[in-house]
């Protein structure tokens, strides 16, 4: 398979999965990133709610925990933080033994907000799936999910 031809006719074959997968993924990250309203009145994105919600739920957490959980570098957890910090969502506790060892911690109203997103994406994945469901059978859904975790893997 080497004449540019073949390389063509494989490629015409191959790309169309491919390419809808490649439109998934730009469109998800773009989702992902938009600001949204999580039921609080303040914008955030669905990645900073996420990393809040994972704060909320391990009070303490550390930034290296966050980016091996989120599997980024601990800078890209830290510019996050930041963020959440600035808007009055978390707050940082040095660890009293050793000062380079920052805890994380919800603010009273980043609990409000982690809850809010909790019931913001209880309803969002029940919608989606009844959704699904007009046009996939539960096992097709089961499978796609199967499918995505061994697709995760090969990473």
């Amino acid at each position: 398979m080497n004449s540019k031809d073949e390389i063509d006719k494989v490629y015409a074959h191959l790309s169309p999965r491919a390419d809808k997968l490649y439109q998934f993924v730009m469109a998800y990250s773009d989702y992902i990133n938009e600001a949204k309203d999580y039921g609080t009145g303040l914008l955030i994105s669905m990645v900073e709610v996420h990393i809040l919600t994972i704060i909320e739920d391990n009070p303490g957490i550390t930034i290296s925990n966050l980016a091996k959980k989120w599997k980024r570098t601990k800078s890209a957890i830290s510019q996050n933080v930041k963020k959440l910090a600035a808007k009055g969502l978390v707050y940082r506790v040095r660890d009293e033994e050793d000062a380079k060892i920052v805890h994380l911690y919800p603010t009273g109203e980043g609990v409000q907000l982690s809850t809010a997103h909790k019931l913001f994406d209880n309803m969002d994945i029940l919608q989606t799936q009844n959704d699904l469901l007009r046009s996939c059978t539960t096992e097709e859904i089961d499978a796609f999910y199967k499918v995505l975790e061994a697709y995760y893997q090969l990473f």
